[in-house]
């Protein structure tokens, strides 16, 4: 049977790293993998006390966080969410089955269509509305949520994608890769709910690094 690993990025999250773990249910992971930013609270003891597994990353970088996780998970699926208790993790036992079920090799969350209403602000809706037209247009996609962190995917993918990103455009990045590279993808719908904790996006300065991004890789991408 496939061992499944949870990838966790984390920095100062003690507020809701506890309860981010705990909304998962028992038994769906054969390892939590916290990848925490050098946090200065005590997420890193919370999360150990939970069961997780806690590899630390001195570079900075939500992308660089992702890619130091896949290198260290065991597992042969790697599901991924957010420590601020925004994503469902509730959700995983079913989006698993899915994947199997369906022979599906990347799985993708959606939170827009289900949306707390007070879990975004208005510029971060039209910044996510904007990204996800774009990169639909230039990659001819056809995805709702495009700056989502929460996937489901088998860890073969990693061998045939490339992700350039060390910063927040590794989200649409990997959507982009797995889409072009032919693997099996869908897109699935699940709540998104107000996060716990301070807020690290910077809206429109992420925002435009992302679309830059965008560009780059549909126009000039590394050889």
């Amino acid at each position: 049977m496939a061992k499944v690993t949870l990838v966790i990025p984390t920095l100062n999250e003690e507020k809701s790293i506890g309860g981010t773990i705990d909304s998962v249910p028992e038994g769906t992971f054969d390892e939590i993998l916290i990848v925490d930013g050098m946090s200065k609270d005590e997420t890193v003891s919370i999360a150990e006390s939970k069961g997780a597994r806690v590899v630390l990353e001195a570079r900075r970088g939500y992308g660089r966080a992702y890619k130091t996780g896949f290198a260290n998970a065991e597992g042969d699926i790697i599901c991924t969410m957010d420590g601020d208790m925004t994503y469902p993790g509730e959700s995983f036992p079913e989006l698993l089955k899915m994947l199997d079920d369906e022979e599906l090799d990347f799985i993708t969350c959606d939170r827009i269509s289900k949306l707390d209403p007070k879990a975004m602000s208005f510029s971060h809706k039209l910044g996510n509305w904007i990204l996800t037209t774009t990169l639909n247009v230039l990659f001819r996609m056809k995805i709702k949520d495009s700056q989502t962190g929460m996937w489901v995917f088998r860890k073969k993918v990693l061998d045939k994608i490339r992700l350039e990103s060390d910063g927040m455009p590794l989200s649409e990045e990997i959507k982009i890769e797995a889409y072009k590279k032919g693997f099996k993808f869908k897109e699935v719908k699940v709540d998104y709910r107000i996060r716990v904790g301070d807020v690290k996006l910077n809206t429109w300065g992420d925002g435009f690094k992302n679309l830059r991004f965008l560009f780059k890789k549909r126009f000039f991408p590394a050889k």
